[in-house]
C-alpha cells in the first residue's frame, strides 16, 4: 500500500501495482508551511462529498467492465488490484450510509476482480495488475493486497444478502487461505508475512491486514484456524514491530541476518494497527485490546498530528512535507473505529478534522478530484489523479456522514 523510501533523495512516487511502500524515482520534498486555509463551512454535507467523488470517479476512471482505470495520466489503460477494491470498499460505505445506487457498481467490480485471481495455482491469491479488460493477470502477489481485499469482502458480506453475501464471504476466506498456504510466512527476523513474493521485507502494515482479515473471520465462522492465524501475526507484531517508546508501529523490517528495522512511523501503519486491534479484542473477548487500540490512537493524535493544519502527516520523516488522501486518510477510519466502540467524541474531531484538512490540501474545487501529492496549504500539488485516493476519500466521507 506504501510506495515510498525517504528523505529528499528518495520521496513518494507511485510504483503503481501495489499498496505497498517501494524504490521510487526521488522528487524534491513539497512544503508544507504557510498560514493554515481558513475552516470550512460547518454545514458540509459529508455525504454530498462522498457523493462529489463518486461522481468523478465514475466520469474518468470507469470502464465499461466495471473496472477502474489506475489514474487518469501515466496509468490511464492499467487496472491495479488495490485500486479497484478500494473502490469496492468506498461504494461499501456509500450503501452502508443509505446511497444504495452505490451497490450495483460494488458487486459488479467484485465480478470484475476474478480476472486478478491466479487460477493456474491451487492456492489462488490475488495478482497486483490486470488489463482494463480483466486479462493480462500478473505482477507478484502481495500480502497487503490479498488482506485488505479480505477485509473488502468482509465489509460487502456485512451489507448484502443472499448469494451475494456468500460469495462475498467465501472469497474472504479464500483471500485468508492464500495467506495462510502462500509461503510468504517464515523463520527469517522470528516469523511475519513478506511483503509480496518477492520478498523484499517484512511490513507492520501487511501483516496488520492479514491480523484483521484472520481475527475478523474466526468471528463471522468460528474456524479456529483462522483464530491461531490471528494470534501468531499479533504476537510477532507486538514483539517485533511495536515502538514502546512511542507506542506507535514501525514501517518494517528487512536485510540480511537479524534484519533492519525501519523506524519511521505511517500513519495508516498505524490506524490499520488500531482496527487490528479492536477485531483482535473482539475475537478473543479479550477488553484489553481495546485499551491498546485507545493507546495508539493517542500516540498517533501526538506523533502523526499536524496541528496547525489538523490532519495527519504521511509519516515521521522530517523531509515529507506532503500529504496523500488514502494514506493520510486511513486516519480518519482508524478513528472512526475507535469512536464505534468507545463512544468518545474526541475520536470523532481528529476524524472530521483529517478530512477538511484533505479537502484543502488535495481537492480540485471545480473537479472534485483530488491530488496523489500535496502540501497541506494546498502548494506543490503533484500531477497524478489516483483511482486510490478518490477511492479513499469517497470512503471516509461516507463513513463521517453517518456521524456528522
Amino acid at each position: 500500500m506504501k510506495k515510498v523510501l525517504f528523505g529528499w533523495m528518495a520521496v513518494v512516487i507511485l510504483m503503481a501495482s501495489s499498496c505497498g511502500k517501494s524504490n521510487v524515482t526521488p522528487k524534491p520534498p513539497g512544503g508544507g508551511g504557510g498560514t493554515p486555509p481558513p475552516d470550512p463551512p460547518a454545514t458540509v454535507s459529508y455525504l454530498d462529498l462522498a457523493k462529489q467523488t463518486r461522481s468523478f470517479v465514475t466520469n474518468n476512471f470507469l470502464t465499461s467492465n466495471f473496472s477502474y482505470r489506475a489514474n487518469t495520466t501515466t496509468n490511464a489503460n492499467s487496472c491495479f488490484e488495490w485500486y479497484n477494491v478500494s473502490q469496492i470498499y468506498a461504494d461499501a460505505a456509500l450503501v452502508a450510509a443509505g446511497d444504495a445506487t452505490a451497490l450495483p457498481y460494488m458487486n459488479k467490480t467484485f465480478q470484475f476482480m476474478e480476472g486478478f485471481w491466479d487460477k493456474s495455482d491451487l492456492r489462488g491469491g490475488y495478482f497486483a495488475s490486470v488489463n482494463l479488460n480483466g486479462t493480462g493477470a500478473g505482477g507478484d502477489k502481495f500480502v497487503d493486497d490479498n488482506g485488505l481485499t479480505g477485509m473488502v469482502y468482509l465489509e460487502a458480506y456485512d451489507i448484502t444478502e443472499g448469494a451475494d453475501k456468500q460469495a462475498y464471504l467465501n472469497k474472504a476466506k479464500a483471500c485468508a487461505d492464500w495467506l495462510i498456504n502462500s509461503g510468504l510466512w517464515d523463520s527469517t527476523y522470528g516469523g511475519g508475512f513478506w511483503w509480496n513474493t518477492s520478498k523484499p521485507n517484512k511490513p507492520s502494515q501487511s501483516n496488520g491486514v492479514a491480523m484483521q482479515l484472520f481475527a475478523r473471520l474466526y468471528t463471522v465462522t468460528g474456524n479456529t484456524e483462522y483464530r491461531d492465524w490471528a494470534t501468531k501475526v499479533n504476537n510477532w507484531l507486538r514483539n517485533n514491530m511495536l515502538d514502546s517508546s512511542t507506542g506507535l508501529y514501525i514501517w518494517m523490517i528487512d536485510g540480511t541476518g537479524a534484519g533492519t528495522k525501519h523506524t519511521e512511523k505511517f500513519t495508516y501503519d498505524n490506524a490499520i494497527m488500531i482496527e487490528a486491534d479492536i477485531l483482535y479484542g473482539k475475537a478473543m473477548n479479550d477488553a484489553s485490546y481495546l485499551a491498546k487500540a485507545q493507546a495508539i490512537g493517542n500516540a498517533m493524535n501526538t506523533i502523526l498530528w499536524n496541528s496547525a493544519y489538523k490532519g495527519y502527516i504521511f509519516n515521521t520523516d522530517p523531509s515529507q512535507t506532503r500529504v496523500n488522501p488514502a494514506w493520510c486518510g486511513w486516519g480518519t477510519q482508524g478513528m472512526i473505529r475507535l469512536y464505534e466502540q468507545d463512544k468518545n467524541a474526541k475520536w470523532l474531531t481528529f476524524a472530521q478534522n483529517n478530512i477538511d484538512a484533505l479537502n484543502k490540501a488535495a481537492r480540485n474545487k471545480d473537479t472534485h478530484a483530488y491530488y496523489f501529492f500535496s502540501g497541506f496549504a494546498g502548494d506543490n500539488r503533484s500531477p497524478e489523479i489516483e483511482g486510490v485516493d478518490q477511492a479513499w476519500m469517497q470512503r471516509i466521507q461516507a463513513m463521517m456522514s453517518k456521524y456528522k
